[in-house]
């Protein structure tokens, strides 16, 4: 990437502005309360990958925290993934019994079965079977009391769920042209995924802003990837609330010798290049020789990267105004030989200490914005996805 004006994105896109940002939405109870109703109860959210679903009857709970529910996922017989509140029409009890944040399990029949008084729902919610149903009163109707559902559409492999109920704008819609953009990449074929996660004791944008700009490669990934990443984007575009942008290599950037081995044998480094692209057609579209991945972020919580041979994601679950789930995964080629499996995992294993030194730094900056003693976020040029993300924020939420 060549040497750029200093207020390049400004000039681009200028209705963001140039001034500080307030902090009050990473430190504000009353701000949180009111973004998890008209933000995360009416928008799509990425809950799950199609392939965690592979076969009928098979399905998946997340539950969500933020809006208070859970969702089951279940793939029916005619192939399709359709989602409900985890909640029994009876007397409430979970349908299925959860065993933490994410539990998977599969039926044959494709039904589910609640253990309380074993009510039976089939693949499309409807309720099929209650257990002495004539002693029920006339105004019972079992067509009435199938399962809550859950709008629910995949995109790429992407299974995504919207909690409103009386929304009607369809998945593709949302995500507009970045749909558009990111579409194309064969996300599927890349399946072999190395997956973290953790609580933190941080708003879900101060984790998520951790991740959404390259200004602090050189600092903070000082140890695991020393000069290998340039700080500044290349090709940023924003579309409606979401965006995109390419982070580069920098010009004198080298992988350590045991990189360059695993990296000769299967690949898995952002920015490594071995002839041909993957890539959809509006990635890179000038074939930048220090392309290294886009970082690209679907509203509100979902950020998602593609390089040549890999892709991965970090999703930010708001848990409280200063508590934070961060879930990331990255995804490989199936290795078909030892030797490519430790390359895998020889990749997998620096981005991991990379994550590390990430999420290390969540948890002091919400700490001290706590505190007071800053009210404003000071912002530079090159944070122009952190900027739009607030931004994209005010906007929604002012409907």
């Amino acid at each position: 990437m060549s040497e750029a004006a200093p207020h390049r994105w400004a000039v681009l896109y200028p209705e963001l502005g140039t001034g500080p940002v307030s902090a009050e939405p990473c430190v504000s109870p009353e701000f949180y309360a009111r973004e998890r109703d008209i933000v995360f109860k009416k928008t799509w959210l990425m809950v799950a990958r199609d392939e965690e679903l592979p076969n009928a009857g098979d399905y998946k709970v997340k539950r969500l925290d933020v809006a208070n529910t859970s969702v089951i996922l279940l793939r029916g017989k005619d192939g399709t993934v359709r989602g409900f509140h985890n909640v029994c029409s009876h007397r409430g009890n979970t349908v299925v019994t959860e065993t933490g944040d994410e539990t998977f399990g599969s039926s044959k029949a494709a039904i589910l079965s609640c253990r309380f008084h074993g009510w039976v729902y089939d693949a499309n919610g409807s309720l099929i079977q209650v257990p002495e149903e004539e002693r029920f009163y006339s105004c019972f109707n079992k067509a009435e009391n199938g399962l809550a559902a859950v709008r629910t559409e995949v995109w790429e492999g992407f299974v995504f769920v919207n909690l409103d109920a009386e929304g009607s704008q369809s998945l593709i819609d949302y995500l507009g042209e970045y749909g558009e953009h990111m579409g194309g990449f064969p996300y599927s074929e890349l399946s072999e995924c190395y997956s973290y996660w953790t609580d933190l004791a941080c708003n879900w944008k101060v984790s998520h802003d951790a991740f959404a700009e390259a200004y602090h490669v050189h600092t903070i990934h000082a140890g695991s990837f020393p000069n290998t990443f340039s700080s500044g984007l290349a090709n940023v575009r924003l579309f409606g609330l979401h965006r995109t942008a390419a982070v580069c290599l920098s010009p004198s950037a080298e992988l350590r010798p045991v990189q360059t081995v695993a990296d000769k044998i299967a690949g898995g480094y952002a920015g490594a290049h071995h002839g041909g692209s993957t890539l959809p057609p509006s990635v890179n579209p000038d074939g930048m020789a220090d392309f290294s991945f886009e970082l690209s972020v679907i509203f509100p919580n979902l950020l998602l990267h593609i390089s040549e041979g890999l892709w991965f994601t970090h999703q930010f679950w708001p848990l409280a105004h200063n508590r934070t789930r961060w879930e990331g995964k990255m995804y490989y080629r199936q290795p078909t030989s030892n030797s490519e499996r430790w390359a895998l995992q020889c990749a997998q294993l620096i981005a991991r200490n990379a994550w590390l030194e990430d999420t290390a730094t969540m948890e002091a900056t919400q700490a001290a914005l706590q505190s007071g003693a800053k009210t404003e976020l000071t912002l530079q040029d090159e944070e122009i996805l952190v900027r739009h993300g607030y931004h994209a924020l005010e906007q929604f939420m002012q409907g």
